[in-house]
């Protein structure tokens, strides 16, 4: 029974926030999250939720952070690599954890669509490094990390008479996939120090994706470590590391769904009736017309 009173505790509603849907474990820090204090070193990891973040937080960790050993075993990636805005009770607050980072670069992660970054971080000049995933597998994998994670809004059911899973791209928190992609898309054409990465890439050659990744942050590591960081950032060994998969957060009930669950590209198939695609299609369609970054739904 007490978790049932966790979940209608902490279950939080979506409300609009300056234009974005957003729930109040992400505005109620709002005014010290936008004044965090960046640093030119600092690298932010920028997505929207569900397209590769732990995955890629855990790549730039063990690029930089790989010798610490102990980071390795006892430090869960959420306080390696702290979420910028996230502001939930009994849990330290991802700014104070920013704060308190002792590593060179600080290695911090947001889901903030591109209008919401604190100013500092354009103001120092840090590098961010932003991973993009194609629209299908992310509204699958949204819709299950909602059923699994207490501090979401409900998940609600994937049938078509619930609006169909395009609902799961546009009214859920940290608001419309589509505004988010193109927001930080836009951005890369006037900010240089962002770097753009598909997930889709990461899945199909992880090895190029760490090279492009390293020549963006100037750094040269030996064949011997690119194989190490590949080996322990590869899905199946992040999945059974506690230090990766969270299995270590209380309000994350992993018996319902893991919060690493398959990590494939297309995936979306398995979940997609023909109507519910072809509905979702037109709407893609109508909201990425003007859009020029393209994604794969299969690789």
């Amino acid at each position: 029974n007490s978790t049932r009173t966790m979940e209608s505790d902490l279950r939080p509603t979506l409300f609009d926030f300056h234009g974005v849907s957003m729930t109040k474990y992400f505005t109620e820090n709002w005014e010290n999250v936008q004044n965090f204090q960046a640093r030119p070193d600092d690298i932010l990891i920028a997505t929207y939720p569900k397209a590769g973040t732990t995955w890629i937080s855990y790549i730039l960790d063990l690029l930089y952070f790989e010798q610490k050993s102990e980071r390795e075993t006892i430090v869960p990636i959420y306080e390696r690599v702290p979420f910028l805005e996230i502001s939930i009770p009994s849990q330290p607050k991802g700014k104070d954890l920013a704060d308190k980072l002792t590593t060179s670069p600080r290695l911090i992660k947001t889901h903030f669509p591109v209008q919401f970054v604190p100013k500092s971080f354009w103001e120092q000049k840090s590098r961010m490094i932003c991973v993009m995933r194609n629209a299908k597998d992310l509204a699958v994998s949204y819709f299950h990390f909602n059923r699994m994670n207490h501090v979401q809004p409900e998940a609600g059911d994937w049938s078509v008479s619930h609006g169909s899973p395009c609902t799961v791209v546009s009214t859920v928190v940290f608001g419309s996939w589509y505004d988010h992609v193109n927001g930080w898309w836009e951005k890369k054409s006037t900010y240089s120090n962002l770097l753009v990465l598909f997930y889709e890439d990461l899945v199909e050659d992880p090895g190029r994706e760490l090279d492009k990744l390293c020549h963006f942050l100037g750094l040269s590591p030996s064949s011997e470590k690119k194989e190490r960081i590949l080996s322990s950032a590869h899905f199946d060994n992040m999945k059974q590391n506690k230090m990766a998969n969270y299995s270590t957060l209380p309000v994350m009930d992993q018996k319902v769904s893991p919060f690493m669950r398959k990590g494939k590209v297309g995936d979306w198939k398995n979940h997609f009736t023909v109507a519910q695609s072809e509905v979702f299609d037109e709407d893609y369609e109508r909201k990425m017309k003007n859009s020029s970054v393209k994604f794969r739904d299969e690789i």
